[in-house]
C-alpha cells in the first residue's frame, strides 16, 4: 500500500479464457467485504507499464505474458482499509504464455512475507451479477 496522499501508477492484465476471467482476490477488513481485482502492480521510477506487467507477474505468479495489448488508462479513486487510495490504471491484455494456467482452478501466491492472495478464474456472469465483486468497476467495460 502506498503513502497517504500520493497517487499511484498500476499495471494491470486482463487475461480472459472465454467467458472467464483470472482474478486476484483481496479482502478490506474495515468494510468485511471481498472483492476481486486483475493481477499486477505498481510501475516502478524508469521502467515502462509494459515491463512492470511483465515484472509483476513473473514475481506474484512466474508466468510469462504474451499477446500484450494496451486497452487504456484507468483513474481509480476509492477507499481500502478505512484509507483513501488513488490510482492511475495502465490496463492491458494479455494471454498466459504457458497453458498449464489455464488447467488451474486457483493459485496461491505472496506479495510480501505476511501478504498472501489467491488468484482465480471467475465466471464473467458471476462478476456481472454481483455474486463476486470486481475492482474497479468500470472494469466491466472492457469485458
Amino acid at each position: 500500500m502506498n503513502k497517504a496522499g500520493e497517487i499511484r501508477v498500476i499495471a494491470l492484465g486482463l487475461i480472459r479464457d472465454g467467458e472467464r476471467i483470472f482474478l486476484s482476490e483481496g479482502y478490506d477488513p474495515v468494510k468485511q467485504e471481498t472483492f476481486y481485482r486483475a493481477l499486477g502492480g505498481g510501475v516502478e521510477f524508469g521502467e515502462t507499464s509494459r515491463i512492470a506487467l511483465e515484472r509483476e507477474f513473473q514475481e506474484e505468479i512466474q508466468a510469462d505474458l504474451t499477446n500484450i495489448k494496451y486497452l487504456g488508462c484507468i483513474e481509480n479513486l476509492f477507499t481500502f482499509n478505512g484509507r483513501q487510495g488513488h490510482e492511475i490504471i495502465q490496463l492491458y491484455q494479455c494471454d498466459f504464455a504457458d497453458s498449464k494456467f489455464y488447467q488451474l482452478e486457483s493459485l496461491v501466491f505472496s506479495e510480501s512475507q505476511t501478504h498472501k492472495h489467491r488468484a482465480l478464474w471467475i465466471d464473467i456472469s458471476r462478476l456481472k451479477s454481483g455474486e463476486f465483486r470486481l475492482v474497479p468497476e468500470v472494469f466491466f467495460e472492457y469485458l
